[in-house]
């Protein structure tokens, strides 16, 4: 009997039009990003194990795979803030471009106009910069304004500017009114991302209570370590590193569920 094995595929990024976009589906750590998950991984690590397991070669291997297992999950959540920051900068293009619009000017200018206003605010190095640097290029070399916001939402990844390269290249062929069109886009992303901040408040109190329930175990331990007992370095038997290993993975199982659960996405 044989057993087929699904072959992964490899993720190939999504190239841009004119050369220095990126894709945002993938981010890229910096030394100093590596740097800082080492060392968080490290310390948590180091001093969870320590306390569960008072041994100084499980302390340092229990150390070391945190700090390769922190690397992936950093770059996750830098990945994550990089695209609320990309929508965010987004939103005020959109602010940018119906103030130009409203003025007479046509697509380039108005793209121009952005260009400049976006600069200024969030400097020459941002993400939302480097894209209008783009588009403004790509439409200079005779490249369909549309095709560039398409190839823009695609290494965006993110929905609302999918939604509004599509809006807007459907309504350059219909020849509809693109002011209105990016003043709606931009009243509904307006009005999403206040949901979106309205619910992280409101679930803001269930996160620090998540944290603190995972911080209480380790406090227990080094209350009970200062009374002089040595109740918290019980001999590590099979079975007393079989049960401190099935606690650790309570714990772990505990907060990954808890952070899924407060995770909401409008």
């Amino acid at each position: 009997m044989m057993f087929w094995k699904k072959k992964e595929e490899k993720y190939e990024p999504i190239e841009s039009l004119i050369y220095g976009g990126e894709d945002y589906h993938v981010y890229h750590m910096t030394v100093k990003d590596r740097t800082v998950a080492g060392l968080m991984g490290t310390g948590i690590g180091a001093a969870v194990s320590w306390l569960f397991f008072k041994n100084i070669v499980v302390t340092i291997v229990a150390a070391a795979a945190v700090a390769a297992l922190a690397q992936g999950i950093y770059q996750e959540s830098r990945q994550k803030k990089r695209k609320k920051e990309l929508l965010l900068q987004f939103k005020d293009l959109l602010e940018s471009l119906t103030s130009s619009y409203a003025t007479g000017k046509n697509t380039l200018d108005s793209f121009r106009d952005a260009w400049g206003d976006l600069e200024q605010i969030y400097g020459e190095k941002s993400d939302i910069t480097t894209e209008l640097a783009i588009i403004v290029t790509g439409m200079e070399n005779n490249i369909k304004i549309e095709d560039l916001l398409t190839n823009f939402a695609q290494r965006s990844g993110l929905e609302d500017i999918a939604s509004f390269a599509d809006v807007f290249r459907v309504s350059l062929r219909q020849g509809a009114n693109i002011q209105d069109i990016i003043a709606s886009t931009r009243d509904v992303i307006n009005d999403k991302i206040e949901i979106e901040m309205e619910i992280q408040t409101m679930i803001a109190g269930n996160k620090n209570e998540l944290n603190i329930m995972m911080i209480m175990p380790l406090v227990i331990l080094v209350s009970l370590g200062g009374l002089g007992g040595n109740m918290t370095a019980a001999s590590n038997t099979p079975v007393n590193v079989v049960i401190k290993l099935i606690a650790l993975g309570m714990f772990y199982l505990a907060y990954f569920l808890g952070r899924k659960f407060t995770d909401i996405k409008v």
